[in-house]
């Protein structure tokens, strides 16, 4: 597995793993949510864009994280390859070429993407109230703890 820097012939799987994934993200919300497809959310298109983006890819493009700053825009992962580590590791190199302390929002609902983030360190230091697709999402702001990762996983 390898973790490169985004190129536009990336585009189109970055596209596509957004497709196959975003909606999981959100399956734990009491409101069913309707995909918008990545190109046609143009405020999120536009903030990924002006990111730095990486793409882990093995024989193709599996996943994709990206920062702007201190701040991880972006961190999905084709429903095919998660639970092999391949979302830790796009977050540890993530972490590894951004600013500390990092910060990152998430779907308040999304435990398993909470669940990996707090064995980074992350705690919860905002609630708020996003929205996708026009549909209102409770999300929270985490920031990383100074001094990196834990050893243990926390619940």
């Amino acid at each position: 597995m390898k973790i490169r820097k985004y190129t536009e012939n990336d585009r189109q799987h970055i596209v596509e793993i957004y497709r196959q994934s975003k909606l999981d993200e959100l399956r734990y919300e009491g409101a069913k949510h309707v995909l918008l497809p990545l190109e046609q959310d143009r405020k999120r298109f536009s903030q990924l864009m002006e990111s730095d983006i990486y793409v882990c890819e093995k024989n193709h493009v599996i996943a994709y994280g990206a920062h702007c700053g201190a701040e991880i825009r972006a961190l999905f992962v084709a429903p095919d390859d998660r639970g092999g580590g391949v979302g830790r590791r796009l977050l540890e190199h993530l972490l590894s070429v951004i600013a500390k302390p990092a910060t990152l929002s998430v779907a308040a609902s999304n435990y398993p993407a909470i669940l990996l983030y707090r064995q980074f360190m992350f705690e919860v230091v905002e609630e708020f109230e996003a929205t996708y697709n026009g549909k209102g999402v409770k999300a929270y702001r985490m920031q990383q703890l100074m001094g990196g990762r834990a050893n243990a996983t926390l619940s």
